[in-house]
């Protein structure tokens, strides 16, 4: 028997609103309100509100929480300052991407040092289950906060006046730093800011008691945010060239293949799968990510062969047409002697191949 699909607190207002709901990794979520072209640009161009209360929210309690994240994560926690948020890895044994998460240290308090992890939806029970496995030795204990929190991301140019009102001076966003973040006390509970996001835009992230999202997500809404689905997040994430798991990673993809050395800590620092990312850094990565300028109207999706004249070298793994553009872009995997920026090669698209350039990553960065 197939079990019934979570509803965010924000679904009523996303169903009363026209929302076109679809289900995501388990939710009932919004995946575009009108046009995705519409909501995308908007964020591009001015501000856009998204309900990501999807995305799972664990946090970390015991004297050995930050080592416990130290054996997990390919960075390490215990690094970080306070108020400090960084993007991370969970692999497996063999180096395979697990999942890819963003680590907080938020401001000591009492108990010692406050750690979170915001993890894909779709691997949030994954997670949960290694965390379980993996926890021998360590006095560290977690609490999933998924279902009894919200989360808003705020993103665009206009993403930090529109949201800075709701924080009652608590915060100043503008001196927030980009990956940092604040745990606030108000009347209804705790809230987290962080500034950070998933669109290649400015902007913060908010969680929140669930009873309170309804009217936050009002008051973004009155004061100019435009609603925007689980459409819209995949063109703008796509466009910056931010990996999606499921499609740029998978546990048969390691981290260095996929682009992200960067948040790989190998020198002192223990974390399972260390010493296979180690012996693969001693060569040159077989396959590599690739982002592609496509020609014409059609748009490659995932899985779609690409080409080196009649050789298949690679597969697609996110594609879309990026409004920011005005053509298709995808990116992909190939083999590591066809990533030169400026390569031509082509993606078979029902068929029929559609000529295509290698180009770097990201698409699309925001004016500085």
């Amino acid at each position: 028997m197939t079990e019934p699909l979570r509803q965010t607190p924000l679904h009523d207002w996303h169903a009363a609103h026209g929302a076109r709901i679809v289900p995501f990794a388990g939710w009932a979520m919004p995946v575009q309100y009108e046009s995705i072209t519409a909501e995308h640009l908007a964020v591009r161009q001015a501000v856009g509100v998204f309900d990501i209360s999807h995305m799972g929210r664990i946090r970390f309690h015991g004297a050995d929480a930050g080592s416990f994240l130290d054996h997990l994560l390919t960075r390490k926690a215990t690094r970080l300052k306070p108020g400090q948020i960084r993007y991370a890895l969970v692999t497996n044994e063999q180096g395979g991407i697990l999942d890819d998460v963003l680590v907080y240290r938020l401001q000591d308090g009492d108990a010692g040092p406050d750690f979170r992890l915001v993890v894909n939806a779709a691997n949030r029970a994954k997670i949960i289950a290694w965390l379980g496995r993996h926890n021998d030795g360590f006095d560290a204990s977690w609490t999933d906060e998924t279902e009894t929190t919200a989360m808003i991301a705020v993103q665009g140019p206009r993403a930090l006046s529109v949201a800075q009102p709701l924080l009652e001076g608590q915060v100043e966003l503008n001196e927030l730093k980009y990956y940092t973040g604040e745990r606030l006390t108000r009347d209804d509970g705790e809230w987290v800011v962080s500034r950070t996001g998933y669109t290649g835009e400015d902007g913060c992230e908010i969680t929140l008691p669930a009873s309170s999202a309804t009217g936050v997500w009002e008051s973004l809404v009155d004061r100019g945010a435009t609603p925007a689905g689980l459409g819209a997040r995949d063109t703008l994430r796509l466009e910056a060239a931010m990996p999606l798991y499921g499609h740029e990673l998978n546990e048969s993809i390691d981290p260095i293949e996929a682009g992200l050395s960067f948040a790989v800590q190998l020198k002192d620092h223990e974390f399972i799968g260390r010493d296979a990312l180690a012996e693969r850094c001693e060569t040159p990565a077989a396959r590599v990510r690739i982002g592609l300028d496509v020609e014409g109207r059609r748009v490659p999706r995932q899985d779609a062969v690409i080409l080196d004249g009649d050789r298949p070298i690679g597969q697609v793994t996110s594609g879309t047409f990026s409004p920011t553009l005005q053509h298709p872009i995808a990116m992909g995997y190939v083999s590591a002697g066809n990533a030169e920026p400026g390569k031509s090669l082509a993606v078979d698209i029902r068929g029929k191949p559609a000529a295509a350039v290698v180009v770097p990553l990201p698409f699309y960065q925001r004016p500085s």
